[in-house]
């Protein structure tokens, strides 16, 4: 019965494979619109968006759609509805960007929208959009960044000097520690004149040859000190920004107000290349100079997580492709995001977070949180906020004691960062841990609802090179007189955990010997032994063999491992002395000689007698780095020519 099932089963797959596709994720193509209303009484207008119905994700909070407004003259909006007054008349490009929220679709695409004003009815303007006194300088995106969406960065500069200046803004953008770009800049939207500019050593920014010359060159300007407490060097920040970032965006504006906040927005698309870890963090930088007659900057950057949807629970880690050489003492950021979807305040928030094995918990330090509230004290009840930590065998419980964190469905509130909070940490590895991947989540619990799961954060490492050495004998068993000693190199992955491939390249001196005796009887018409000939042939060879096996292998632990492969094989030169000797003998035996003769030859030949074959391998020593002794069996497709090979290998 279970036969005739199966086999019924795959002659509909073939028949009809439109069953099967059922089988598999269809990539959505469908494109959902989003479109631009507004009211307008003279030079006020209220904004509503008219969006298309979410596609709930199941088991999370509820979908809800995020909004980015661009009022077209500089200033923008976060609300869901905004209402906005214009100072002047004119034409305005409306845009709109918006981030479904636990929805399984396709952000909406927007078109802008025109909205002409011709009076000026009201004067109560509103500066939606602007810094607050103790900031001058900010950069934010509207989503996290998804393979082949388009987001939008706003970047928010403050005039803090106390005149009127003319100043510069530096954007990077593409980092080098990613192999292919990440982003394609789309557009950039200005509303106050700025220009973009080229300067010597930023028109290729992957040209590092003599950057520091070229970036002294174009920039030399003195430094002023007043208020505006930051960053003097810029030339260093240039030079530091390029060695990170293949790309810059470099404008110039004039004429900037004492107090005045300037909005200017880039839309990116990522790149279908774009690294395809959702834990991974990319970055982008600003550098903003008040005052290009002075090298005062201010300096920011944006750290983004890669997702795969809209969720604002999330974990990351900078951990993402680590280079195994170079990480024992390196500190590896971990940051886990959270949103409170409720319709009131949260007053307790319990981050779960697994840890895994390779960490030293130890060493856990945290860098950053909102809530911003300092660390709880151990052992006590407090009643004002703070911020308290409980390690466990497989997890640390970061927990925001007596907070309010608003909910993005509660009365009255409008600004949803407001109801976002995060934890950012940092740890080391053991002084122990091996080479391999891990997946760690955390379970985010608000009040005592139930706990919100993020995705998983991941840690790899690059495959990286290890270089072996190794030398020994070869045992062939079948062969006469037999001498083979070889030296080879190794390729692997640097200190793999369990299963790794090993390439070797490998050169053999052989020597060994080959001898046939035949004896022919020479008789007469009548069938009488005459005479008997013994012909004795030997052969000596001298050859050099290059040989390329090709492994999988297995450490068992630290100090054995194991491997199996093939074997290709070819003389690279080889040279044949053979003798061969004669003899006549009277009658049907050896006792009377009557004749010898001995004939002498030499062959030599170059690439010849080429063989393969399957092998085992058995280590013993350290297996993963280091020096190790081994046992190695060759089965050769050519008879006679298997053999046993001992060895000493030391990897690098």
């Amino acid at each position: 019965m279970k036969q005739f099932l199966s086999i019924t089963f795959l002659l509909l797959f073939f028949c009809f494979p439109e069953l099967a596709k059922g089988q598999t994720k269809v990539k959505d193509t469908i494109t959902r619109r989003a479109t631009i209303g507004y009211d307008k009484n003279g030079n006020q207008i209220s904004l509503k968006p008219e969006t298309p119905l979410l596609i709930q994700v199941a088991g999370a909070p509820k979908a809800s759609y995020s909004y980015l407004w661009e009022m077209g003259d500089g200033n923008y909006s976060k609300e869901t509805t905004p209402k906005y007054v214009y100072k002047k008349k004119g034409e305005y490009k409306v845009n709109l960007s918006v981030t479904n929220n636990y929805d399984n679709g396709k952000p909406p695409k927007t078109r802008p929208r025109t909205v002409v004003i011709n009076e000026i009815s009201n004067i109560q303007f509103s500066e939606i959009a602007s810094l607050q006194d103790t900031i001058q300088y900010k950069i934010f995106n509207n989503r996290e960044p998804v393979p082949e969406e388009e987001m939008v960065v706003v970047v928010s500069y403050k005039n803090p000097l106390d005149y009127v200046t003319n100043g510069k803004l530096y954007f990077f953008y593409n980092d080098k520690e990613f192999k292919n770009d990440n982003f394609e800049l789309l557009e950039t939207r200005i509303h106050f004149g700025e220009k973009e500019v080229i300067e010597d050593g930023f028109a290729c920014s992957d040209e590092m040859n003599n950057a520091e010359e070229n970036v002294a060159s174009t920039i030399s300007i003195p430094t002023f000190r007043n208020s505006f407490s930051t960053e003097e060097d810029l030339d260093l920040t240039l030079l530091e920004s390029k060695k990170l970032f293949r790309n810059v965006k470099i404008l110039e504006f004039d004429n900037m107000n004492a107090n005045e906040t300037r909005n200017l927005f880039f839309t990116f698309k990522t790149t279908p290349e774009m690294i395809k870890d959702t834990s991974a963090t990319v970055k982008m930088r600003g550098v903003y100079v008040p005052d290009r007659n002075y090298k005062n900057h201010k300096k920011k950057t944006l750290e983004m997580e890669i997702v795969t949807s809209h969720d604002p629970n999330k974990m990351s880690s900078n951990a993402a492709f680590m280079n195994y050489r170079l990480v024992r003492f390196k500190k590896i950021n971990f940051k886990t995001r959270f949103q409170n979807d409720g319709e009131g305040p949260a007053r307790t928030i319990r981050l779960e977070t697994d840890i895994p094995d390779m960490f030293d918990k130890k060493t856990l330090q945290i860098v950053d949180s909102y809530p911003k509230c300092p660390i709880c004290p151990k052992g006590e009840e407090v009643n004002y906020s703070c911020l308290d930590t409980i390690i466990k065998q497989k997890q640390i419980h970061f927990t925001f004691k007596n907070i309010y964190l608003s909910g993005s469905t509660q009365k009255n509130v409008t600004e949803k960062d407001s109801t976002k909070g995060f934890v950012k940490y940092t740890m080391r590895f053991n002084k122990d841990f091996h080479k391999q991947s891990t997946r760690s989540k955390t379970a985010i619990i608000f009040d005592k609802n139930e706990p919100v799961i993020t995705n998983y954060a991941t840690t790899r490492f690059l495959p990286g090179i290890s270089i072996g050495a190794k030398t020994g004998y070869n045992l062939f068993t079948n062969l006469e007189n037999s001498k083979s000693y070889f030296v080879a190199a190794t390729i692997s992955p640097y200190k793999s955990y369990r299963w790794y491939w090993q390439i070797e390249w490998q050169n053999n001196l052989h020597k060994y010997e080959s001898k046939s005796l035949i004896n022919n009887q020479l008789v007469n018409p009548n069938g009488a032994i005459l005479q008997l000939q013994q012909t004795t042939s030997t052969t000596s060879f001298d050859n050099l063999v290059m040989e390329i096996p090709i492994l999988i292998r297995y450490n068992i632990n630290n100090y054995f491992g194991l491997g199996v492969g093939i074997q290709n094989g070819i003389n690279i030169s080889e040279k044949q002395n053979s003798l061969t000797n004669i003899k006549l003998y009277e009658g049907p035996n050896t006792n009377v000689l009557v004749k010898e003769n001995n004939k002498t030859n030499q062959l030599k030949q170059s690439f010849s007698n080429y063989k393969s074959g399957v092998l085992l391998d058995f280590t013993a020593g350290f297996s993963r780095i280091g020096p190790s002794l081994g046992i190695r069996y060759n089965v050769s497709s050519e008879k006679n020519f298997n053999y046993l090979q001992f060895y000493g290998i030391w990897k690098f």
